[in-house]
């Protein structure tokens, strides 16, 4: 790997492994990431309640444009129905998180450091990390992030112009790191057990979900999709 000579693995705490021992969530796990811009349903509570419904075991609430008072109003709504049913994470906004009782914080790869995050919220709050490369990964690992959304895998419509580093991308990072590692981008039903198989704790998407006619039963289909189960005749 052409980073390894600079850039090695942390030996340290592993704090990200409460990601697989939480009791409301499945691995391989199936996270929703919200996009109210990018939503069927005029009702994105309703959306994420039949995701959940349908075996999404994270949401993580990501709505940039919303002003802070908006997004308390809508994480705490989210919070009622993921309720010791799915975790809910809430993107960048750490005040945010903690205020509306989610389970985590997931934070970009130019972020504020996981260290700082870790003072504020204490050690029982997760704290996840976006990362686009095995040097990113293996920084968050260091600085005790509890899990990786790694992206962007597949080609995606709502980042067109950035590169796909595809299932190579996903083996590197997980060889390089000992925290679980979500995918995201351009996942579907069709390529989602790829990533898994690559070694992969879970995968995330959105409009897979959210642009779906019927939330749930998309979330039905992803989660048997990575579960390496064959479909029944039910839900075909």
């Amino acid at each position: 790997k052409k980073y390894r000579r600079s850039f090695q693995p942390c030996r340290g705490s592993r704090r990200g492994y409460r990601l697989k021992m939480r009791p409301n969530v499945h691995t391989p796990c199936l996270c929703l990431v919200t996009d109210r811009t990018r939503t069927m349903s005029s009702d994105a509570v309703a959306t994420v309640a039949a995701s959940v419904e349908g075996g999404a075991g994270m949401v993580q609430l990501r709505e940039k444009d919303l002003p802070p008072f908006e997004l308390l109003r809508l994480a705490r709504r989210l919070r009622r129905v993921t309720d010791g049913r799915a975790l809910l994470i809430v993107n960048d906004r750490v005040d945010v998180a903690m205020l509306a009782g989610a389970d985590g914080v997931q934070l970009g790869e130019t972020a504020l450091d996981v260290a700082d995050v870790r003072s504020l919220v204490g050690p029982d709050m997760l704290i996840g990390r976006s990362v686009h490369s095995e040097v990113g990964a293996v920084d968050a690992e260091c600085q005790d992030a509890d899990f990786l959304i790694l992206g962007t895998v597949f080609e995606t419509a709502s980042h067109p112009e950035g590169q796909n580093g595809g299932i190579d991308l996903v083996r590197e990072v997980i060889e390089a790191v000992k925290i679980p590692v979500l995918g995201i981008g351009g996942i579907t039903t069709d390529n989602a057990l790829d990533v898994i198989e690559a070694g992969a704790s879970g995968v995330a998407v959105i409009t897979a979900i959210t642009m779906a006619e019927d939330p749930q039963v998309a979330a039905s289909d992803l989660a048997v999709a990575i579960s390496g189960r064959i479909p029944s005749a039910a839900s075909r």
